[in-house]
C-alpha cells in the first residue's frame, strides 16, 4: 500500500463540487426522500442514504471523465439529507389526523422543513473541529460510508492526513449492483401485491382459547426484511419480545377479562383492545426508554453543548491556507442563520394567522414558538451531533427528542392557553395542539440534520474532502429534500390515507399507512390539552419500561456490552402493528446467521467486511425497491380516482381464495430470503 506524505494537495487537480454532481445528487435525494417518506409513513422507520448514495454515484459518474472521490462525497453528503429530513413525517401527519389540515400546504411544510434543516446544518458546523477532528468518537456510519467510497471510487485517494494511500491505477469491487438485485425484487414484490393484489403482504392465523385471542402473525413486506438486517440481532430480539408480549400476553388477557362483543369476529375484537389498550402500553415503554436513553447520554449531551457555545465565542479561524479544513465562514453563516430566521418566523406567522385569536395573541405565540424552536432546536443539535459520533445517526433517540419536544412545547403553550383563555372553546384546543405539532416538526428538522451533518463531515475528514463544500452541499440537500416533502406527502395521503384520518369513505384499510409516530406524537399533544390521555395503560408501560431498562443494564454488565435489550425496540414491538415487526425480526435474524454461516467458512476479516457491505446494499435496494415502487402505485391511485375510477386500477383477479394470496406472499417472501443470503455469501465477483 502506497503511503507517501505529500506538501502537495493530493486532489489538486480534482474538481470537487461539480453541476453535474448536483443534479444527481438531486435526483438521488429525490428518490431517497419519497423513500423514506413511504417507509416512515408505513412503518416508522427511515433508512440510512449515505451508503446507498455513495455507492450510486460511484457507479454512475465512472462513466463520467474526471469523476473522483471528492465528487461522490459531495454527492452522497446531498443525498444524505433524504434519509434525515424526511423524519418530520413522524409528526406533520397528526395536523391531518386532528382534522386540523384537510391537506398538506405546500410552501407551510417546504419552508418549515428549510428553515429546520439548514439550523441543523448551522448550529453543528462549529462542532466540526473539536467534535470530528479532535475527537475519538467513532461516527460508525460516517467511517462506514468513508470506507466505501475509499473502496470503490476510481483514482486517487487520500486519508484524513493528505496521505496518499491508493494510487490512480487501483481499484475495488463497490457491490453497486447489489442495490439493484435487491430494488427489482421488492419492486416486483410490492407490484404483485400492491399493485396487481395477485399476493398479500401480510397474514393472521388466530386462535382463541377460553375467552382469550391470540394472534400468530406474517409479513412479507421485502423492505422490512432488508430493514430488519441493517438493525442488529439485538434490537430484532428486542422487538420480537415486544410482539410476544403484546400478542402472546396482554391481548389475550384483555380479551379474557373483557366480554366480546356480539356480531364482532375475534380478529376485530382483539385489534380494538391491541389499538385502545395495548398499545398505549408500548407509548409509555417508548417513552421511558426514550428518557432513558437521553438521561445515559446526558453526560456527552452536556459536553456537546459547551462545545458549541464555546465555539460559536470564538474568532474568525476559518481562514486556513489548507483546503481540507476550511469550513464555512461566520460571515456567510451569520447571513445564512439571519435568512433562515426570518423564513421560520414567517412560517410560524402564516400558521397562525390563519388561527381564530387575537393580533396581540398571534404575535405572542409567533414570538414564543420561534423562540423555542430556535433554543430546543440549538440545544438538540448540540446533544444530537455528539449522539451520532457516539452511537450512529440510526441509533440515536430521534422519537425521544420528538415525544420530548411535543411534551415541553404543549406545556409552554398549555401555559399560554389558560392565561390567553384559548382553551376554553375546542376550537382552541385543536389549534394549540397543531401547533404543538408544527414546531415540534421546526425541531425534528433541526435534530436530524445535526445527525446528519457531523457524520457527512467525519465522511469527508477522513477522505480529505472541503468541509465547506460538504456544507454547501448538505444545504442544498436540504432545499431539495424540502421541496419534495409536501408533495409525496399528499400523494401518499390521497392514494392510501392514514390511519385516522381517511381523504374518502369506501378505501381498503388493508393498505392505509400506519404512520405510528404521527399517530404517537398527536395523541401525546391532544392529550395533554384535553387532559384524556390513556394514563393508566402509559403508567404500566412505563413501569415495563423500568423492568426491561433493568434487564438491560444487568445484561451489558454481566457480559462485557457483549448483549443487551434495546428497550426502545421492545416499545416499537408492543407499539407497530405485528405484520410489521415480524419481517423486521426475520431480516434480523437472517443476517445474523448469514455471518454465522460466513465465520463457519473461516472467512477472514477482509471477507466479513465485504459480506456487511453487500448486505448493506442488498438491503438498501430491497427498501428504496419497495419503497419507489409504493410512491409509483400511489401516483396510479390518484390519477385513477381523480378520474373516476377505482381505488385499485392495477387489480386483477387470478383467484378467489385469500389463501392461496397469502401462500404465494410467503412462498416469494422465502425465496427473497434465499436469494438474499446466496449472493451476500458468494465470494465470486459477480
Amino acid at each position: 500500500m502506497l503511503h507517501k506524505p505529500t506538501q502537495l494537495d493530493p486532489y489538486r487537480h480534482y474538481q470537487e463540487l461539480t453541476l453535474r454532481g448536483v443534479i444527481l445528487g438531486v435526483l438521488i435525494t429525490i428518490a431517497f426522500t419519497a423513500s423514506n417518506i413511504y417507509l416512515g409513513l408505513k412503518v416508522g422507520l427511515t433508512f440510512a442514504s449515505s451508503i446507498p448514495a455513495a455507492v450510486l454515484s460511484m457507479a454512475l459518474l465512472k462513466f463520467a471523465q474526471g469523476s473522483n472521490i471528492l465528487e461522490n462525497n459531495l454527492v452522497q453528503t446531498q443525498a444524505s439529507a433524504a434519509g434525515t429530513l424526511s423524519s418530520v413525517i413522524f409528526v406533520l401527519p397528526g395536523l391531518l389526523m386532528l382534522g386540523y389540515w384537510q391537506s398538506f400546504p405546500f410552501w407551510q411544510i417546504a419552508l418549515l422543513c428549510l428553515s429546520g434543516g439548514v439550523l441543523g446544518v448551522l448550529f453543528t458546523i462549529p462542532l466540526r473541529q473539536v467534535m470530528v477532528v479532535n475527537s475519538e468518537l467513532p461516527y460508525p456510519e460516517g467511517v462506514a460510508a468513508a470506507e466505501i467510497l475509499k473502496a470503490g471510487t476510481v483514482g486517487v485517494v487520500a486519508n484524513e492526513k493528505g496521505d496518499i494511500v491508493r494510487d490512480e491505477n487501483s481499484s475495488q469491487q463497490s457491490h453497486a449492483k447489489e442495490i439493484v438485485y435487491g430494488g427489482v425484487l421488492a419492486a416486483s414484490m410490492s407490484l404483485l401485491s400492491g399493485g396487481l393484489r395477485i399476493v398479500s403482504d401480510s397474514a393472521s392465523i388466530w386462535l382463541k382459547a377460553g375467552g382469550a385471542i391470540f394472534q400468530i402473525p406474517f409479513g412479507f413486506s421485502f423492505a422490512l426484511l432488508g430493514a430488519g438486517s441493517l438493525i442488529g440481532l439485538s434490537a430484532g430480539i428486542a422487538i420480537f419480545l415486544g410482539i410476544f408480549f403484546a400478542w402472546g400476553l396482554a391481548v389475550p388477557y384483555f380479551t379474557a377479562i373483557l366480554p366480546q362483543p356480539e356480531h364482532v369476529e375475534i380478529a376485530q375484537y382483539a385489534k380494538q383492545i391491541w389499538s385502545s389498550k395495548v398499545r398505549f402500553i408500548g407509548v409509555g415503554v417508548i417513552g421511558v426508554a426514550s428518557i432513558w436513553t437521553l438521561i445515559s447520554l446526558f453526560k456527552p449531551m452536556v459536553e456537546g453543548i459547551k462545545l458549541s457555545v464555546a465555539s460559536y465565542q470564538q474568532t474568525q479561524q476559518h481562514h486556513n491556507t489548507q483546503r481540507a479544513a476550511r469550513d464555512l465562514s461566520p460571515k456567510h453563516m451569520l447571513i445564512i442563520l439571519a435568512v433562515v430566521m426570518a423564513i421560520l418566523f414567517a412560517t410560524f406567522h402564516q400558521f397562525i394567522a390563519l388561527a381564530p385569536v387575537s393580533t396581540s395573541v398571534a404575535w405572542l405565540l409567533v414570538v414564543v414558538v420561534t423562540v423555542l424552536t430556535f433554543l430546543i432546536g440549538f440545544l438538540v443539535a448540540a446533544a444530537c451531533g455528539y449522539m451520532a459520533g457516539l452511537v450512529g445517526s440510526s441509533s440515536s433517540p430521534i422519537s425521544g427528542i420528538g415525544i420530548l419536544s411535543v411534551l415541553f412545547i404543549a406545556l409552554v403553550l398549555l401555559v399560554i392557553g389558560q392565561s390567553t383563555h384559548l382553551l376554553d372553546q375546542p376550537s382552541g384546543i385543536q389549534f394549540l395542539t397543531a401547533l404543538t405539532l408544527f414546531a415540534t416538526s421546526a425541531v425534528l428538522a433541526v435534530a436530524t440534520i445535526s445527525n446528519d451533518n457531523l457524520q457527512d463531515l467525519k465522511t469527508g475528514y477522513l477522505v480529505y474532502a472541503t468541509p465547506a463544500k460538504q456544507q454547501i452541499a448538505l444545504i442544498i440537500g436540504c432545499i431539495v429534500g424540502a421541496l419534495v416533502i409536501a408533495p409525496v406527502i399528499q400523494l401518499l395521503y390521497q392514494a392510501y390515507g392514514f390511519t385516522g384520518a381517511l381523504p374518502r369513505s369506501g378505501m381498503d384499510e388493508a393498505l392505509v399507512l400506519a404512520a405510528p409516530q404521527a399517530t404517537l406524537m398527536s395523541t401525546i399533544a391532544q392529550g395533554i390539552f384535553s387532559h384524556q390521555l390513556a394514563w393508566d395503560s402509559i403508567l404500566i408501560g412505563a413501569g415495563l419500561g423500568v423492568i426491561f431498562i433493568l434487564i438491560d443494564v444487568v445484561l451489558k454488565r454481566s457480559s462485557a456490552q457483549k448483549y443487551s435489550l434495546p428497550v426502545l425496540a421492545v416499545g416499537m414491538g408492543i407499539y407497530l402493528p405485528p405484520s410489521v415487526n415480524v419481517p423486521i425480526f426475520i431480516g434480523a435474524v437472517l443476517f445474523a446467521l448469514v455471518q454465522r454461516a460466513a465465520k463457519k467458512k473461516q472467512v477472514n476479516e477482509q471477507g466479513l467486511k465485504h459480506i456487511e457491505q453487500k448486505s448493506t446494499l442488498f438491503a438498501a435496494g430491497l427498501i428504496v425497491g419497495e419503497s419507489l415502487m409504493g410512491v409509483i402505485l400511489a401516483l396510479i391511485i390518484v390519477v385513477s380516482t381523480s378520474t373516476g375510477g377505482s381505488d385499485s386500477p392495477l387489480q386483477v383477479t387470478l383467484f378467489h381464495s385469500e389463501v392461496i394470496a397469502d401462500v404465494l406472499g410467503g412462498a416469494f417472501f422465502i425465496l427473497v430470503m434465499a436469494i438474499y443470503a446466496q449472493r451476500v455469501l458468494k465470494t465470486s465477483s459477480s
